[in-house]
């Protein structure tokens, strides 16, 4: 789906994006690799514990560990054959755990862990037949890094093909990555009354030089520079200055929380999926492209039989002007 401002949704499909490209654009993809995060665990009663590892290193990791009952700091949990301790408890179900055995978090989670598809789609408990075609299509064609350090995947990309990025290139359209380490910032949904109440938890960035650089180019040029994603938005906008015309290069943290009322220096069109209710990304988007924008595109949407979601389908959406 296409929507320009003041302008009614059109329905397009992602092969026609490059048509909708101009020479002299930029293109920005996040090229965070997913880790399977997802493990289960179990107590010394047997009872079973869900485990999403959201960061690790050697041998401790923060998790958000899912159980019946309460996780006690002391308890030891078998995490594929391998004892983990819970070390401190964080809150919101968040923990610091242990490796006690042979092996450090980052082996069991990439020997034994599953990917971390979101809750809605339906796999079963602790191994599904499907778990080795998930970690293929839970990726990006472009995601690159040795160390797979997302939760979750920058699902925009996600419509991406090898031949769709040739093709925009083709067309005089600069591509250039940057990497967000997808983590609770992005999917935590908003449960606070206010919004000015929730917690962003952070995440952490890098952007390239080749990539700051295009950047203040396409600026000097007069171009637009796309994001394919909220997790794009959320790195330029955390790494722009002040002015607009340049990033900040090299590693960086965000615990941006876009919503109605940020002014955007770096973005001018982005690529995005239908999100969930009370989600960050939503609230992102319509602070991006105007609230009135988003509905009619989502109403559109719902009519028309668009996939929502991860797996669903996408929207080209401008800057609600500002004027």
């Amino acid at each position: 789906m296409v929507r320009h401002a003041d302008t009614p949704p059109t329905d397009r499909s992602v092969t026609d994006l490059p048509g909708l490209l101009r020479s002299g654009d930029l293109l920005v993809l996040n090229e965070a690799r997913v880790m399977p995060a997802r493990l289960t665990a179990r107590r010394s009663t047997g009872g079973r514990v869900s485990v999403l590892v959201i960061e690790a290193e050697g041998a401790r990791a923060t998790v958000l560990l899912g159980a019946r009952g309460t996780l006690a700091e002391g308890e030891e949990l078998d995490v594929a054959g391998e004892p983990w301790r819970v070390a401190r408890a964080l809150g919101g179900g968040r923990f610091v755990v242990e490796a006690r055995g042979g092996r450090d978090v980052e082996a069991v989670v990439f020997g034994s862990g599953r990917m971390p598809l979101p809750p809605y789609i339906r796999r079963d408990a602790e191994a599904d037949p499907r778990d080795a075609a998930d970690r293929e299509r839970y990726q990006t064609v472009f995601a690159r890094g040795d160390r797979a350090t997302a939760v979750a995947a920058p699902t925009a990309g996600l419509h991406f093909t090898d031949a769709l990025l040739e093709e925009v290139a083709a067309r005089g359209v600069r591509v250039e990555r940057l990497r967000l380490d997808v983590g609770e910032g992005t999917f935590r949904p908003v449960r606070a009354a206010r919004l000015d109440d929730h917690e962003m938890h952070v995440e952490r960035f890098e952007v390239p030089d080749a990539t700051a650089a295009a950047f203040a180019e396409t600026r000097a040029a007069g171009g637009r520079v796309v994001a394919v994603g909220t997790t794009v938005v959320r790195t330029l906008e955390s790494a722009v200055s002040d002015d607009g015309r340049s990033l900040r290069a090299g590693p960086g943290e965000t615990r941006l929380f876009i919503r109605e009322g940020h002014a955007f220096r770096a973005v001018d069109a982005l690529v995005t999926n239908f999100h969930q209710p009370k989600s960050t990304l939503l609230v992102l988007v319509a602070a991006f492209a105007g609230h009135e924008t988003v509905f009619a595109a989502y109403r559109h949407a719902v009519d028309a039989g668009y996939r929502l979601f991860s797996y669903g389908d996408a929207m080209f959406l401008e800057a609600a002007d500002e004027g």
